[in-house]
């Protein structure tokens, strides 16, 4: 299998750290070929610009999207688009790796995702869900937060985590193609103790060494939808 691991913590001590190094040992452990994106130690430029393209369809207005469909037919794009866009289209399994800011992934991450995943290539047009870019492939997220597990639950005062990575989870895995596995989650892990933390890590190892019997979540499919994205069938009140 080939997996593509995509890291974004700033801090090299960090727990996140410790479980992109963890899956980068089990994985070749296991015989998998592996390729790592530590967004913060490359110095990745997170912020997408007209700097991407070195030849534009429209000089004298920038619609991001469009460019970038222009960059892959003329082979123009950045070069550190280029390297990244090669590194996911050639995995079998990406693995994101990545503390919970905000509700959401760090700007260094989003960034990496509104630059490498290219209109044109990834997505566009019907290219979405089951007939994106990505299809064949699989994503997992493992993640870190310092939140307890109870307050993200239905009743929890924040409400379901689920919610806060749907963006992710669907509006960008799943509607690239890809086949979104369970995220793992390490909850309230800045205030645990080593030993607790060595308990998640080790949970952590256990999940990567099982991830190929993951069941993955369920997306929409195009085939439940007419061609102008009407559903074919419509529940009876």
């Amino acid at each position: 299998m080939k997996v593509f691991i995509v890291h974004a913590h700033p801090e090299p001590q960090s727990f996140c750290t410790a479980m992109k190094s963890a899956a980068v040992e089990i994985f070749e452990r296991q015989g998998h070929e592996v390729q790592v994106s530590d967004l913060y130690a490359m110095g990745f430029q997170p912020v997408a610009s007209t700097a991407d393209f070195g030849d534009r369809a429209d000089p004298d207005y920038c619609v991001y999207a469009l460019e970038q469909r222009h960059g892959v037919d003329t082979g123009t794009l950045g070069a550190d688009i280029r390297a990244e866009l090669d590194k996911l289209l050639w995995c079998e399994l990406l693995v994101l790796v990545f503390p919970l800011f905000w509700f959401s992934t760090p700007a260094m991450l989003k960034g990496w995702i509104d630059r490498v995943f290219v209109s044109g290539r990834v997505y566009g047009g019907k290219r979405f869900y089951d007939r994106g870019g990505l299809v064949g492939r699989r994503a997992l997220v493992g993640l870190t937060l310092g939140g307890q597990e109870h307050m993200f639950g239905p009743q929890g005062i924040h409400g379901p985590l689920e919610g806060m990575l749907k963006h992710l989870l669907q509006g960008t895995l799943a509607y690239a193609g890809l086949q979104v596995l369970p995220p793992f989650v390490g909850w309230h892990v800045p205030y645990i103790t080593d030993e607790a933390r060595r308990q998640l890590l080790a949970a952590w190892e256990h999940r990567l060494r099982s991830v190929q019997d993951d069941t993955p979540l369920r997306f929409p499919s195009l085939a439940d939808y007419d061609d102008r994205l009407r559903p074919l069938s419509v529940p009876v009140a």
